[in-house]
């Protein structure tokens, strides 16, 4: 998932910066915290874009409202798990906590967020009707109400060295095949020294591999479990996706596959080491980046399918309020700004308009200071988001929606646990087979529990 994204940048180029970026603001859920409202405590992700803010948060949001905010900032797996805490315990130490579209549907079930509807309705320049379908649905709860704002959001889509392409007379349709992807990549293999043909990620995780996996198997027509709780991942479409992954990775991968997550395959894609890859909307412009070796020498194209329409994963990282808060509106106030359109437009204009935390709203994709920045992806990049289908991302009835994930509680550690089998058939100690085996009967024990229900 994404994040799948920057976040794993972060963490392996960034991991130092743990503690950094709480500038003019304590850590830690820092002192000064009043029933007032005059500061909030914020628990969030350590990504380059919430580094970002921080940076503009005294001289901006501060200035501006009074509200100090006191951040704390930790590593993505170290952030859930004390969000979890937190939030599950109602301890209220935090007023708001960065979340995805995984978790905010589970935490509004659970009665660990507040809604944020009336503070919308009284909010006219938040505009929540500019932000991109699938992204308000997939923060919107079965109540039918919403529970987080997004900061950022992604996609999933195919990128390609059109100058690689172009050399060896290949074009890369719109929107392309699985098949015709792996035909393409034996025939770039090799097109430059030490080239090879695509990156898919191999590393272990729920996050890493089973994230563009999961959308391969959605449009091979496999699912995870029925709507009625069967668990199908040794089912025969969950096999063939699976197979095809393995080995389309195996023979025409990068180097290191089983240990390539989302940074590995974005240094790979950089150095000029593969001539595809396919992963989340947000690497583009990191490759399009001024100091990116390949800046100018890419194209894109819509995720690869088989028999579904689309196969692109959704994800965001969004700010959700704490049920036990007693600080509401501040911590709204603040999600106002953070999720704002001006506080785009002081990215944009202070820190350049390729660091905007894009890919939540209708308007950053009619900005022209944005597309200027953005103009070799930025339109496949929101059609990508606005065509994720979070509810309906197969070819059958789910009993949980997600893309790239299943939205249970469950799947962190499900998905986890399956995605070592995977990474293990990708090194070839062992076989798909043996691997989704293991894996459906960890799943079927998840789905004898939903059926009980």
């Amino acid at each position: 998932m994404t994040s799948f994204s920057s976040r794993r940048v972060a963490r392996v180029a960034a991991a130092a910066l743990v503690a950094v970026g709480v500038t003019a603001c304590s850590g830690a859920g820092g002192g000064g915290s009043t029933a007032d409202g005059s500061s909030i405590n914020v628990l969030m992700v350590n990504n380059p874009q919430m580094q970002d803010i921080q940076k503009l948060t005294a001289d901006n949001f501060t200035k501006q409202t009074g509200i100090k905010v006191n951040y704390t900032v930790l590593p993505e797996n170290d952030v859930r798990d004390k969000i979890s805490q937190d939030f599950s315990s109602q301890a209220g130490q935090y007023d708001v906590a960065t979340i995805s579209n995984y978790e905010t549907p589970i935490y509004a079930k659970n009665n660990w967020l507040a809604p944020l509807d009336d503070f919308i309705a009284k909010d006219s320049g938040f505009d929540q009707n500019d932000i991109l379908e699938p992204i308000r649905q997939s923060l919107t709860a079965e109540d039918g109400k919403v529970y987080a704002e997004p900061f950022y959001g992604e996609s999933s889509f195919l990128m390609y060295r059109k100058d690689v392409f172009d050399a060896k007379g290949l074009t890369m349709p719109e929107k392309p095949t699985w098949q015709q992807v792996a035909d393409l990549a034996a025939q770039v293999d090799g097109a430059e020294p030490g080239m090879k043909g695509i990156c898919l990620r191999g590393q272990p995780g729920w996050g890493q591999v089973m994230a563009p996996l999961t959308t391969v198997v959605n449009t091979f027509g496999g699912t995870w479990f029925t709507k009625d709780w069967q668990a199908q991942v040794n089912a025969p479409e969950f096999k063939e996706a699976t197979k095809f992954y393995v080995d389309l990775v195996r023979a025409h991968g990068e180097a290191g596959a089983p240990q390539a997550g989302f940074a590995e395959c974005l240094n790979n894609m950089t150095q000029g080491k593969v001539a595809m890859w396919y992963d989340a909307t947000v690497a583009a412009g990191l490759l399009e980046a001024n100091d990116s070796p390949v800046k100018g020498k890419l194209a894109f194209a819509q995720a690869p399918v088989v028999k579904t329409e689309a196969s692109q994963w959704l994800y965001t990282w969004a700010f959700g309020v704490q049920k036990a808060s007693k600080k509401q509106d501040a911590a709204w106030k603040f999600i106002s700004w953070a999720s704002g359109k001006d506080y785009e437009k002081l990215v944009g204009t202070s820190l350049g308009w390729s660091k905007v935390p894009d890919g939540k709203r209708s308007s950053t994709y009619q900005n022209p200071d944005y597309l200027a920045a953005g103009s070799s992806f930025a339109k496949q990049a929101e059609a990508a988001i606005k065509g994720a289908k979070p509810t309906d991302p197969g070819v059958q009835p789910r009993p949980a929606s997600g893309i790239q994930f299943v939205g249970i509680p469950e799947f962190t550690d499900l998905g986890t646990q399956v995605s070592q089998q995977i990474s293990s058939a990708i090194a070839g100690s062992t076989s798909v087979d043996d691997a989704l085996n293991a894996g459906q009967a960890l799943a079927e024990k998840v789905a004898e529990k939903y059926r009980a229900k």
